[in-house]
């Protein structure tokens, strides 16, 4: 199956670049491209991509407006939003994950970690690098705009959870695949995926991106 992308970034040659990376891919078609965050909005109705990779810093609309609008209208959970940025302390990239992106990549990536992050996100999959992710995670969570839960909500909610489905919960949070899991836990890997969709069902939460966000919210995993 071919993974259709759809590339929005203000930069000519970054638009270029991965064009030319991505389509020289077997499994991979880029059907479009974006300048701003409110191109890429309309692309997504027109084009129906598999995954955008979306720029932050875009004129008109940002990339984080840009991706909570397309994540809300993505009633199927398509297309998956891969965040692009400069650097790997940008504070605007928790925000990105709170409005719904899969994860991000850093534009310096090469060819095959942009390839593998695209396969990662298309598959469902959150792309949470365990050094840089968590620690964008931790650092800028008190940034973000909208409140923590409360104390009696994080224990309501995580409550309904399983020991196990909390130790998953956990593991997800600290960057690890359904693979990993399972070889930590000594478990089949369709263990871990029917553990991760029941977690997913019990906190009302979209995709494993949202459910490693709210584990650091909730102070279920601790900076370090």
């Amino acid at each position: 199956m071919t993974i259709r992308i759809l590339i929005a970034d203000d930069q000519m040659m970054v638009r270029e670049g991965f064009s030319v990376l991505l389509n020289a891919m077997p499994d991979m078609e880029v059907v479009g491209e974006a300048v701003n965050g409110r191109e890429a909005v309309q692309r997504v109705r027109e084009l129906a991509p598999d995954v955008v990779l979306m720029d932050i810093r875009m004129p008109e609309l940002n990339g984080i407006e840009a991706t909570r609008e397309i994540v809300a209208g993505a009633a199927d959970g398509t297309p998956k939003v891969l965040v692009l940025t400069t650097f790997d302390l940008d504070e605007y990239v928790y925000q990105a994950l709170r409005a719904g992106a899969s994860g991000f990549l850093l534009k310096d990536a090469s060819a095959r970690q942009l390839a593998d992050g695209v396969r990662v996100v298309a598959a469902g999959e959150a792309l949470l690098a365990p050094t840089v992710t968590r620690r964008l995670i931790t650092e800028f969570s008190k940034l973000a705009e909208a409140p923590r839960l409360s104390a009696a909500v994080q224990a309501q909610q995580y409550g309904e959870l399983t020991e196990r489905e909390t130790e998953v919960l956990v593991l997800i949070a600290q960057g690890l695949s359904n693979a990993e899991i399972a070889s930590h836990l000594v478990v089949a890997e369709s263990t871990i995926k029917t553990h991760v969709s029941r977690i997913l069902v019990k906190l009302g939460l979209r995709d494993r991106t949202q459910a490693a966000v709210f584990a650091y919210e909730a102070r279920l995993v601790t900076p370090g």
